[in-house]
C-alpha cells in the first residue's frame, strides 16, 4: 500500500475521490486554494497542507484534479511541485485537459525526474461520491500497474488507453458522444412535444428501442421519467454544463488540429458554448433542451 499520497485541488470531484482514498486507510495529504474546500477535505479524512509544495513533500505518489491544462503545467513548473516532490513521484494528472498539455505535462514530469499518468475520469460528481468513475489512463505499463490499487479505490473502470495523453484522448472522444447524444436526446423531446407526444410515452418507447443511450435513461434532459436526473432537481448540475462547453471545446481543437470534418462535434461545441455564457451558466448539461425549446419558441411561436 502506498504511504503517502498528495491530492492537489479538492473541489466538487477532487474532495470525494480524496476522502475515498482516505477512508482505504491510506494517508492522504491535501490542497486547495478555498478555504471551504480544504476544510471539507479535513472533516472527510484528508490531512490538511497549508500549500501545494508542502502536501507533496513526502508524498510518493501525486494526483491532481484542477480546471484546465494551463493549470496543471504552472502547478508543475512555476508553482514548484515537481521540484518539491521526491525523485520518483508519480504523478497522476485526473484533470480534463488538451492531449497536447497532458503530453507537456508527461514530458516536464520525466524531466524532472518523476513519472506521470493523465487519468481523466467520467461520472460526475456522483461517480466521485460513490467511487464509481471510470479512469481513462495513459501512460507507460508500470506505471499503470502501480496506480491501479489507488484508482480502484476511487473508481469502478479502470482503462489503460495507451502512451502519454491517450487518457485525455480517450476523455475527449467519450465526451463527444455524450454531447451530441444528449443535444439528440432533447430535440427528440422537442419534437415529441411539439406533436402532442407525452414525456413518459416517449421516454418508455426510446428507452427500450434503439434510441436508449446514457443521456436518455440516466440524465433524462425532462423531468418525470428518470427520478435521479438532474431535471427532477431544477437542473442543478450532476455534469454543468459549462464543463461540457470546455470538454466539446477540447474534442473540436483536436477535430481541427487532425484535420477530421465532422460536423456534429463542431456544432455541439458551439451549441454547448452558447448555453454555457447564458442560462445554462449554472446548470447541467441536460438544461440544453431549454435551449432548444427557446429556439423553437423564437421560430414558430410557443412550444406545444
Amino acid at each position: 500500500m502506498t504511504s503517502v499520497i498528495a491530492f492537489i485541488g479538492l473541489g466538487h470531484m477532487g474532495g470525494p475521490m480524496a476522502a475515498n482514498l482516505a477512508a482505504t486507510g491510506r494517508r492522504v495529504i491535501g490542497f486547495d486554494l478555498v478555504p471551504a474546500e480544504l476544510a471539507s477535505a479535513a472533516a472527510a479524512g484528508v490531512e490538511a497542507a497549508d500549500s501545494a509544495a508542502l502536501a507533496v513533500a513526502e508524498a510518493d505518489v501525486v494526483i491532481t484534479m484542477l480546471p484546465a491544462g494551463r493549470h496543471v503545467l504552472a502547478l508543475y513548473g512555476e508553482q514548484g511541485l515537481l521540484a518539491a516532490a521526491k525523485p520518483g513521484t508519480l504523478f497522476i494528472d485526473c484533470s480534463t485537459i488538451d492531449v497536447e498539455d497532458a503530453v507537456r505535462a508527461h514530458t516536464a514530469a520525466g524531466e524532472a525526474g518523476h513519472r506521470a499518468l493523465d487519468a481523466p475520469v467520467s461520472g460526475g460528481v456522483t461517480g466521485a461520491e460513490a467511487a464509481t468513475l471510470t479512469f481513462m489512463v495513459g501512460g507507460a505499463e508500470t506505471e499503470f500497474a502501480e496506480a491501479t490499487p489507488l484508482l480502484d479505490a476511487m473508481g469502478g473502470k479502470i482503462v489503460h488507453c495507451g502512451g502519454a495523453g491517450a487518457g485525455q484522448a480517450a476523455k475527449i472522444c467519450n465526451n463527444m458522444i455524450l454531447g451530441i447524444s444528449m443535444i439528440a436526446v432533447s430535440e427528440a423531446f422537442v419534437l415529441g412535444e411539439s406533436l402532442g407526444l407525452s414525456h413518459q410515452a416517449l421516454y418508455d418507447v426510446a428507452s427500450t428501442a434503439s434510441g436508449q443511450c446514457w443521456a436518455l435513461t440516466t440524465n433524462c434532459p425532462v423531468p418525470g421519467p428518470v427520478p435521479a436526473s438532474p431535471a427532477n432537481r431544477d437542473y442543478r448540475p450532476g455534469f454543468a454544463a459549462p464543463l461540457m462547453a470546455k470538454d466539446l471545446g477540447l474534442a473540436a481543437n483536436a477535430l481541427r488540429a487532425g484535420g477530421i470534418d465532422a460536423g456534429l462535434g463542431g456544432r455541439a461545441a458551439e451549441m454547448y458554448a452558447a448555453f454555457a455564457e447564458g442560462e445554462g451558466a449554472t446548470q447541467d448539461f441536460s438544461g440544453i433542451v431549454h435551449a432548444l425549446r427557446a429556439t423553437t419558441t423564437d421560430r414558430n411561436g410557443p412550444a406545444s
